[in-house]
C-alpha cells in the first residue's frame, strides 16, 4: 500500500497589504511610510513597516496621529476596495500553482497542503521559492509559516514576520522547533485565543504558548472549551482544523455603512438603503443563496451631546427566498417607511438578509407564488455587466445622492480594473 504522508500546512500571509498594494504602481513610495484609512477616512487600518516604526498605531482616528503624518511626510490612503480585490486574486492564483490544495483564509492570507511536498524538496526553500514566485509575479512580499497545523502554521508565520533572520519564512515541521518558537511566544499570540481566555489562563499561570501546549486536555475542556481543548491538541501537532477549499455559505449577508455627513432627508436615506439592498442582492447570488427574511435598521449618532437619539429597525418574512434585487429593493423601501421619521440627523443604515437557503432547496407551498421565471436569467446578464468594467447597470432607487456615500478623499487610482486609471508612461 502506498505511504499515506501526514499533513502539513504553509500560511502565506501578504505583508502590509493594503499599503504594498498602494506601493505597486508608485515606485516613490518605495521607502516612504504609508498608512490606509478606513471607510470615510476614520481611521488607520493598515501601515507599512515605516510607519510602524513612527509610532502610528493600528485603528487609531486619523486626527490623532495628523501631527505624526505632517512632520513625517506620511503617505495617506482611503481604502481602495477594487485595487486591494484584484492585487488578492492574482496572488490567490499564484499559490494555488504551488500547491495541490489552497484555502482561501482572507483577502491577504491562504492556507496550503503541502503532505508529501517533505519527500521532494526541503520545506525552508519550498517556502523561500514560493515567497519569490508571488513577489516576481505581483509585486507583494509574503511570508510563510510551515507546520503540522493551522495553529502552528500561523505562529509560525508570525514568527517569520518578527525575526528578519528567518528571511520571511519558518518551518515547524521538527518537534523541536516547535517546542523552542512556543517557550517565547506569549499565549495572546496564538490563533482563537481572545483577550477573555488569554486573561483567564494568565491567571492561573499560563503565559506562553509552550505552558498552554502542556495542559491536560480534558482540563482545558472541562475549565473553558472544546474549542480551547482543539487549540491545545493543534499545538502539540495534532492537526485538528481541516482544510477548506470552499468557504461555507454565510448565514445572514448584511450590508451597512457609516454615512460620511449625516442624513437628515428621506430621498437621500431611500436611495442609501436602496444601493445597500442591490449590494446584498449580489452577495448573495455569488453564494448561490436566496433570503427569506429582511431587515432594515437606521439609527443617528448615540453619542452625541447635541442630536437626539432615534434608533429603529424593521424586518419582514417573505413567502419563499428570493435573491432578486428587484423584490429585496422594494421589500426594503416598504421597511424603511415604516421606521422612517422626519427630524432627525441619521448617522448610519444598513440592510440584513437571513434564513437563507441554498438555491433550489427551499419547498414552497401551494398557495406560494413563484418568482418571475425570468428572474434568475435577469439577474445573472446584470451581474455580468456589472463585474466586466465596460458598464453599470442599477435601479432607479439606487440614484446617488450627495452627503451619505462614503468618504474617499485620499483614493488612489483602481489602476488595475479601470481602463482609465492604468498607468501612463511617458517616453
Amino acid at each position: 500500500m502506498p505511504r499515506v504522508s501526514p499533513p502539513l500546512f504553509a500560511l502565506a500571509d501578504c505583508n502590509n497589504f493594503y499599503a504594498s498594494c498602494e506601493r505597486l504602481f508608485r515606485p516613490d513610495l518605495r521607502y516612504r511610510p504609508v498608512v490606509v484609512l478606513s471607510n470615510n477616512d476614520g481611521c488607520v487600518v493598515a501601515r507599512s513597516q515605516e510607519a510602524k516604526r513612527l509610532g502610528i498605531k493600528m485603528a487609531v482616528p486619523l486626527h490623532q496621529a495628523q501631527e505624526i503624518i505632517d512632520r513625517e511626510n506620511v503617505a495617506v490612503f482611503s481604502s481602495n476596495y477594487a485595487l486591494y480585490g484584484d492585487i488578492s486574486a492574482r496572488v490567490m492564483g499564484v499559490l494555488e500553482q504551488q500547491a495541490p490544495a489552497l484555502e482561501i483564509y482572507s483577502i491577504d492570507e491562504a492556507f496550503l497542503d503541502l503532505s508529501g511536498v517533505e519527500h521532494c524538496i526541503n520545506l525552508a526553500d519550498y517556502g523561500l521559492q514560493l515567497k519569490q514566485q508571488v513577489f516576481n509575479w505581483t509585486g507583494i512580499n509574503i511570508s510563510v509559516g510551515i507546520a503540522p497545523s493551522k495553529t502552528l502554521a500561523k505562529l509560525a508565520n508570525h514568527a517569520a514576520k518578527c525575526y528578519p533572520a528567518t528571511q520571511g519564512v519558518v518551518d515547524l515541521s521538527c518537534p523541536e522547533r516547535q517546542r523552542r518558537l512556543l517557550n517565547i511566544m506569549p499565549i495572546r499570540e496564538v490563533w482563537g485565543v481572545g483577550s477573555k481566555t488569554t486573561r483567564k489562563l494568565n491567571q492561573l499561570g499560563i503565559n506562553t504558548a509552550l505552558e498552554l501546549a502542556q495542559c491536560d486536555t480534558s482540563w482545558i475542556r472541562t475549565r473553558f472549551s472544546v474549542t480551547l481543548e482543539r487549540t491545545v491538541r493543534e499545538l502539540n501537532g495534532q492537526p485538528c482544523i481541516e482544510l477548506e477549499q470552499q468557504a461555507p455559505p454565510k448565514q445572514q449577508v448584511l450590508c451597512s455603512r457609516t454615512f460620511a455627513q449625516r442624513v437628515t432627508d428621506y430621498p437621500s436615506m431611500r436611495s442609501a438603503l436602496c444601493q445597500y439592498a442591490a449590494r446584498a442582492a449580489e452577495k448573495l447570488r455569488q453564494q448561490g443563496s436566496s433570503a427569506r427574511v429582511v431587515a432594515v435598521f437606521i439609527r443617528t449618532n448615540p453619542h452625541s451631546q447635541v442630536d437626539p437619539y432615534y434608533a429603529e429597525n424593521a424586518s419582514r418574512q417573505l413567502s419563499i427566498p428570493t435573491q432578486d434585487s428587484r423584490s429585496i429593493i422594494a421589500t426594503v423601501t416598504r421597511l424603511l417607511d415604516a421606521i422612517w421619521r422626519d427630524g432627525f440627523r441619521y448617522m448610519k443604515a444598513g440592510v440584513m438578509l437571513s434564513d437563507l437557503y441554498a438555491s433550489g432547496t427551499f419547498q414552497p407551498t401551494l398557495f406560494d407564488t413563484p418568482e418571475s421565471p425570468n428572474s434568475t436569467q435577469l439577474m445573472a446578464v446584470m451581474d455580468r455587466i456589472n463585474h466586466s468594467g465596460k458598464g453599470k447597470i442599477c435601479f432607479a432607487g439606487e440614484q446617488r445622492k450627495d452627503g451619505w456615500q462614503m468618504k474617499q478623499n485620499r483614493l488612489s487610482p483602481a489602476y488595475t480594473t479601470r481602463w482609465s486609471d492604468l498607468p501612463k508612461v511617458r517616453a
